[in-house]
Order: C-alpha cells, then structure tokens, then sequence
C-alpha cells in the first residue's frame, strides 16, 4: 500500500492506493488563506499539519488494515511558499504564497544583483518565486530575516515534521529562483543574491527516490506496521503529470486547479521567460516541464459563486454541456494579479459588456471563456518556445465541469480529454512516486497514462467565433502601473 499526500492551497488531499494502483480510500481536510493588505496572501503552516495528521488520523478509522500496510509516502505540494524556520525549525511567521504579489521591486533588485538569473533558472524574477520574498522579509522584517536559519518551502516544511529531515525534490527547488535548472542543484550565486546559502536550504533529491522515513511515534500514531519510506515527491503540477502519465514529450496537459496551467514535459530545457514561459524540472530524472501559468482558474468560478451567493454545481447546472456561441459578456480573470504573459502582480479583474439584459448564466459562461482565453495565452507562449500543442488532457476540479471542458476545446482549438478521477490527479501523482522509491521499479512501468473517459472536440463554427473574439479580450488588459 502507498499513501500519497497533497499540500494544496485550498486543502490537503491524502489517497490510500494499493498495488494495483487503485485508490482504496481519500480524506481531505480544507484550508484557510490569511490576506493582512490587498495583494498579499499567507497561510500558517500549523494548519498544514493539523490538516495532515487530520486525514491520516480519519484513514486509520475507516481503513486501519490498509494503512498498516503502507510502505511508501509521496509528497506533493504548492509551489513557491518561503516558510521561514529558526534555529528550532519553528516557523517564523505565516508562509508566503504563491500567489503573493508584494515582492515587485525585489524581483527588479534580483534580476540587477544576479544578471545570469534567467539563464540559469529558465525564468524569469516574479513575485511568486520564493526568491524575492526573502529579499522583501531582508528590507521589511529584518528581525524575521536575521533569525531564519532555514527557508523551505511548504512540502518540504511538511516532510521535516513527519521525518525529522530537510529534504527538497529537484521539481518543487526549480519553482525558487535558486536553483540551477540544467544542473538540477542549487545556485550558490542565487542564494547570495538574496544573503543566503546552501547552509539555509534543504538536502535535495529527485522526485521519484527515497528520501527519509516516517517518524517511528507517527507510524505508530497511525498503526503502521513498519515506518514507511518518504519519496522525494514532487511540486504540484509535477505530481498531476506523474498521477497521469505525463513524462514524456507530446503529453501536454492543463491543470484546472485554484491556479491553472498549460504544461509541457519535455527532454530538455525549451525556455521563453521573456514570454513568462517557467521551466521547472521534472518529478523524474532527465526530464523538465515547460509551463504556462495563470494564477486564478477554478478560483474565478469560487469568486463568482461567492457573489451570487450560491453552489457552484447550482451556477453550471443551467449551461448544459457545451456552449451554443460566445457569451455577450467577457471576463479578464486577473483576480490576484498574473503570470504568463504579463507577469503583472497588480493586474485586477474586469467584466465587460454588461447591460441591462445580462443575466447570471451569460457571466458564469463569461467566467469560464476568460479562464480559457488566459489559457490561449500560454498555448502561444509555449509555441513562442517551439512547443506546439496539438491535443491536452485536464486535472484538477475544474475537470469535472463538461461545460468548461467544451469551451476549452473551442477556445484552444483542439481536443481535450478528461479522466474520470482527474480532481485526485497530483496525490495520486505522489503515491506513486512513494511506490517508486520503494520497489524501485521502471518509471514507465508505475506512471501508466490512465483511461480518458471522455474527449471534447472544437466545433469549427464555434472554435472560429472563439478566435475572432480573442483579440478584442486581450484589449481589455492594462498595466496598472
């Protein structure tokens, strides 16, 4: 048996998968955000923890047999969070998220300080990466900087309470800004550039090999007959592309989660950060993921839903499975600012063309065409770095929506596919790389592409009158500063 556990912004998801690769059971405990000033997101790592022991805790009721038999542990997680420890490898104070945006300036002194900065990581400095956080806590809180002994990001933090040990895989690491990407090591010069060193920062391993094991207290807590062995796992998005098979080229694949993205494996590095195209490694040796990333998806739909009050299934129910034409009404999701292509932390959200006959399933289909024509920007980033994408399969909750899945096909112009436990895709993802570092079996052999149940097809009519309107959508942006 294998567990795989993902870190996610708005929840923790833990799958019980046995070795037939059937996942047996799931809990899932839900997280909060803390947002101090517009533009700045963070969350306690404590709730990690409770949310954590929480699952495994609910498992070993309904499923005590199961997880006694557990031999290896994933790991997946949000990406980019600088959780700050002292010398107690106590948090310093709230992780900094991903989709935080105070950081601006920092990332201009970081590209100044350290000019080979986007030659070596594959991107480019933006406010997400966890590099210009530090440099921010160096100006802002220089008593929580002088005091941090260590900087890890929120997987990592994760696995050194179940373990006792800091390690990092090469993925998550490659989503810093310190990190040498065609090295897979850390970056003495980036970690000067921000007054750090290799001294503040995790062990590292690759994704798919042993790392540590469960503390012998925690498997006992749990009822597990021996002390399972933690993989290295992998970042979120890495973890999606293990859950689904997605490790070699021409696998291409969105992930519709709180954020989204459209990501390319590939066998070497194809990187475009003046186009904010990030190149991260691979859960996997030898292998690396180009992405397009925008950072509200399924959490425009969450904000659409929280403004009329109702579910979302309630908000979708009415558009049926696919689209008839556009809506009248068009949708900017810059909700907390964008990555690719305007790296723009300031960017804000817009709705457009509203009159009085607007009605509630024109904006929600208007929501849905936004997320997917932010979308569209990053197919042609990606094709900017010579990756054409001819067909994409979909993870993450908004899979579950055919609507959105019709439009997506329309909007990108290909074929989409969907599977049918798309929403569990990065913990089962690093299950499987927990199974890896066990039996230590052929990567092709375990990271099996699953059944897609379903594919969605551009319609011409529609497709073209998505095309014709892309244009006048991307009008809608501009720089707030």
């Amino acid at each position: 048996m294998y567990l795989g556990i993902d870190l996610g912004t708005s929840a923790v998801k833990t799958v019980l998968v046995d070795g037939t690769q059937r996942v047996v059971a799931s809990e899932s405990r839900a997280l909060t955000i803390a947002s101090p000033l517009s533009g700045y997101f963070e969350q306690d790592p404590a709730q990690w923890i409770d949310a954590t022991f929480a699952t495994l805790d609910a498992l070993k009721v309904s499923h005590g047999k199961e997880l006694a038999a557990v031999e290896g542990i994933g790991l997946s997680g949000q990406m980019h969070g600088a959780t700050l420890l002292d010398a107690r490898d106590t948090p310093l104070r709230p992780c900094i998220l991903w989709n935080d945006g105070r950081s601006a300036a920092e990332c201009r002194i970081l590209e100044q300080r350290w000019p080979a900065l986007r030659a070596t990581t594959g991107n480019k400095a933006m406010p997400g990466f966890t590099a210009p956080k530090l440099l921010w806590i160096a100006t802002h809180e220089p008593g929580i900087f002088a005091a941090t002994k260590r900087v890890l990001l929120p997987k990592a933090y994760l696995r050194l309470v179940l373990t006792g040990e800091a390690i990092e895989d090469v993925s998550d690491a490659s989503g810093s800004l310190w990190f040498d990407a065609a090295r897979r090591d850390w970056s003495d010069a980036g970690l000067a550039a921000t007054g750090l060193s290799r001294a503040h920062m995790p062990r590292l391993v690759e994704g798919c090999a042993p790392a540590a094991t469960l503390r012998s207290e925690l498997a006992q807590r749990w009822g597990m007959a021996r002390c399972p062995m933690v993989a290295g796992g992998a970042g979120d998005n890495p973890a999606g592309a293990i859950g689904i098979g997605a490790i070699r080229p021409g696998t291409e694949f969105i992930s519709l989660g709180t954020s989204g993205a459209l990501l390319a494996p590939t066998s070497h590095i194809a990187a475009n950060p003046d186009r904010v195209v990030h190149t991260f490694c691979h859960a996997i040796p030898g292998m690396w993921i180009q992405a397009g990333a925008i950072l509200s998806a399924a959490s425009c739909l969450a904000w659409v839903a929280r403004l009329f009050g109702v579910a979302e299934a309630e908000l979708l129910a009415p558009l049926g499975l696919r689209p008839q034409a556009p809506s009248a009404v068009s949708f900017l999701p810059y909700l907390a600012g964008e990555r690719t292509p305007h790296d723009d932390p300031s960017a804000r959200g817009m709705l457009d063309g509203l009159s009085h006959g607007t009605d509630r399933a024109e904006i929600v289909q208007a929501v849905l065409e936004g997320v997917a024509f932010a979308l569209a920007d990053c197919r042609d980033a990606l094709a900017d770095a010579g990756i054409a994408v001819a067909e994409a399969d979909v993870i993450g909750g908004g899979s579950r929506s055919r609507f959105w899945l019709s439009v997506l096909a329309n909007v990108l112009n290909v074929p989409i596919h969907r599977f049918a436990d798309g929403e569990t895709g990065a913990a089962f993802g690093a299950a499987r790389l927990g199974r890896l570092a066990v039996t230590g079996e052929a990567i092709d052999a375990v990271c099996t592409r699953p059944q897609r149940i379903e594919t969605f097809e551009p319609e011409r009519v529609l497709a073209d009158a998505y095309a014709a309107r892309l244009p006048a959508w991307r009008e809608l942006y501009r720089p707030r500063h």
